[in-house]
Formats: C-alpha cells, structure tokens, sequence
C-alpha cells in the first residue's frame, strides 16, 4: 500500500529547518483544518474532522502537534510525530460559541513558546496558513509570543511542496487509478433519462469501493447546464444527445488526482464531435512541451496560439494546466508570460478546456509526472479515451466495458 513514512516526514521537517534558518526563523507554525488541509496534512500527516490543527516545527528539538479535545485520539492515530497537545481556541471551525469540554487538557499557546523559548530563544517566528485561518486565532496566536517577530512563511511550504518525492507520486498515482475507476462507471452507466445526481453515484460509490481516503469533489453539468466552468450536479435529468461535463478529484493518503473526459448521453452530433477533436487535440500540444527544462508559459502559449488558430479563443477562459497534490489545484499556475522550468518531479494537472462555446463546453484533464526525459500520465483512463478518440471517434472503455459513440 502506498504512504508516506515517518522517515519521510523527518525529511521535510529538516528541509523546513533549512528554509527557516535562511529566513532568521526559531520556530515555524503550520496551520490547517478540515478544509485547509494541504500545509498541515505534508508537515504532520494529520487531517482535522471539524477542528483546527497546528504543528510547530523548531529550529531545534522536536515538532509540537496541536488538536483539539474531539479529535485528539484521530490525530495521535494519523500524526507522524507523537507530542501531541490541545488548546481551546482549536475546536469547532463552524460554530463562535465557546464549547467546554471539562476532561480536555489544555494547554496555552503562551507555554508551548514559553517552552521553546527557553530552549532556543525566539526572536522570528513563521506563520504558514495566515490566508486560510479566522483573525481571532492569528492574533491569539501572535500574542502568545509577543516579543518574537511574526513572519508570513506560507512561502516556505510552498516550496517545499512543488516537486514531489517517489512516495508522493505513488499516492498520486494510486488516486488516478481509483479516479479512472469512478469515471468509467459513469461513462459505463449513462444513460437519458437519469438525472446528474444520479450519474454522480456511480462514480462516488466505485471510488469509495476502489479504496478513495475522500472525493472532494466531483464537477457534473449536463445539457444547457454546461456553460458554466464548474457546477455540482443536480437533480436535472439527462436528455438524449447531452454533453456531460464531469471530472473527478480522488483523494488517497492526503493526494488528489483528478480525470475528465467530454462524453454525451445518447447520441453524439457532428458538432459534439468536432468540439471533442479540439479538446483533445490541444491537449496533445500542451503534452508536447511538458518536459524538464522546458519554459511553463510555452506550454500555456501554445495552446492558447492553437485555439486562435481555430477562431475559439473567446472560449478559452483560463490557464490550461496547474499543479497537483495535497490540493487538487496548486502550484504552479503559470500563464503564457511564466518563465519559470518545469522540473523532474513536478506534479501537474493539464485543464484543456472551452466554455461557452455554441456545441458544448468541456475539459480534458489528467494528472501527469514530469519525469526526467518528458512525462509520464497518471491516468491510464484518459490516454485511452485520448488514443481512442483519435482512432475511431468514440468514448471506448476497455474491452468488456463497452463504447459510447
């Protein structure tokens, strides 16, 4: 089974302490919740339910994890470092009330840096997470230490985070191969008359089944639905000769991998069919400038360039590929004006996509490794879908799962 090992998360501990001490910093917080996981999740391999959690990772000694009273046997279960403490102002995310929890021991904030500063003093202190936590907490936390300096080191994790070790990829990998699995069972199972609810189960169910730690989300528009760039599915029915607009993101040990491929409900139109061949054939330039030294902006431009070849470029509403990881989307995001390289180990997304256009709107996503002489594709599905389309103009699955034309 593939995970990331506490071997692993020594590793980026240590590789913080050498981003810190070129920033000036003793101490670095990392914060994350239910929703804002991906910074706290890569430090401390803890995912909140409900809570808040921290890691505090110093310059000298042993990384402090920080939960709350509900959550703190889950967090000791999954965190790879065993200080674990609690503070009060980590409970509930979605509620002002102060909730008391009488057995709970608390700690302060105030003693954890106490303690720290006392072991190595704290003259600079890095916040990884000031955009995703609530005011109350950012100023409870920086008067906690009140003649330490706070820094923004949300920079840092980033960093950290862009090129991704052979574990990572095989997580990433692993939820690629359980998202192809839920988006065959919505193309096996389409069918008019349906609504986008109910195509969705397929794939919720197969992913769950196929191993998935969580679906974040799954995309779904149908018919005169598709329009807009993202939607949820809804209790509209699927009628004959609809386009499904739909991609999967699969979470697996934290990682997200994400599969989308254009496919219509019944009968497919000349038109449809022609909005596909664009799709998929501007993802085939984006692939081709996907290598190790290769400028990010090159691949945006050239398929920007090739959609105003064809006269879609008013369809052509965002960058074509970001990165993926702990996050279904992050760095990098490059436009046609990046200069920044692409990088053995990069994790990406491509996101070839039009909207709005008279016969249709869609996306062909995949998640890709750059790899040392070009790239490998995570999903085995969409290189499929690809490779078939190109040959005989149809959505094929494997061999027994059938064709959809």
């Amino acid at each position: 089974m593939s995970r990331i090992g506490n071997a692993e998360f020594r590793e980026r501990a240590d590789r913080l302490r050498k981003l810190m001490a070129d920033k000036g910093l003793q101490a670095c917080l990392v914060y994350g919740d239910e929703y804002r996981k991906e910074n706290l999740r890569y430090m401390s391999n803890y995912w909140p339910l409900f809570e808040r959690g921290a890691i505090i990772v110093p310059l000298v000694g042993e990384p402090i994890v920080i939960a709350a009273p509900e959550g703190e046997l889950m967090c000791r279960e999954m965190a790879a470092w065993p200080d674990v403490r609690l503070l009060p102002q980590f409970t509930c995310v979605t509620v002002p009330d102060e909730i008391q929890y009488p057995q709970a021991n608390y700690t302060s904030l105030k003693a954890i840096f106490d303690e720290l500063n006392a072991a190595n003093p704290l003259r600079a202190i890095g916040i990884a997470g000031i955009d995703a936590m609530p005011a109350p907490l950012l100023k409870a936390i920086e008067s906690s230490a009140k003649d330490a300096e706070w820094i923004d080191a949300g920079g840092l994790l980033f960093q950290l985070r862009m090129t991704k070790t052979a574990d990572e990829i095989a997580c990433l990998k692993e939820a690629a191969r359980i998202a192809d699995e839920g988006y065959k069972a919505m193309i096996h199972n389409v069918k008019p008359g349906m609504t986008e609810l109910e195509l969705a189960s397929y794939a919720y169910g197969e992913c769950m089944r196929a191993g998935a730690e969580n679906v974040p989300f799954i995309v779904m528009t149908s018919g005169e639905r598709v329009d807009t760039i993202i939607g949820r599915p809804t209790r509209k029915i699927i009628r004959d000769g609809d386009m499904i607009m739909t991609a999967i993101a699969v979470q697996y040990e934290g990682y997200v991998a994400t599969v989308g491929f254009p496919f219509v409900a019944g009968r497919m139109s000349e038109e449809q069919r022609a909005f596909i061949t664009l799709l998929v054939e501007a993802e085939d330039i984006a692939l081709s400038k996907l290598a190790p030294g290769k400028r990010m902006g090159e691949l945006v431009g050239a398929v920007k360039s090739y959609f105003a070849d064809k006269g879609v470029s008013d369809y052509d509403l965002y960058p074509p590929l970001h990165g993926c990881g702990l996050a279904e989307a992050e760095s990098p995001y490059p436009d046609e004006n990046s200069e920044a390289a692409f990088e053995a180990g990069m994790t990406v997304n491509t996101d070839i996509s039009l909207f709005g256009h008279p016969h249709g709107s869609n996306r062909v996503e995949e998640s890709l490794v750059v790899t040392e002489d070009g790239y490998e594709s995570m999903s085995a599905l969409v290189r499929q879908l690809s490779r078939m389309w190109k040959e005989r103009g149809v959505v094929a699955l494997p061999s027994g799962d059938g064709d959809r034309e």
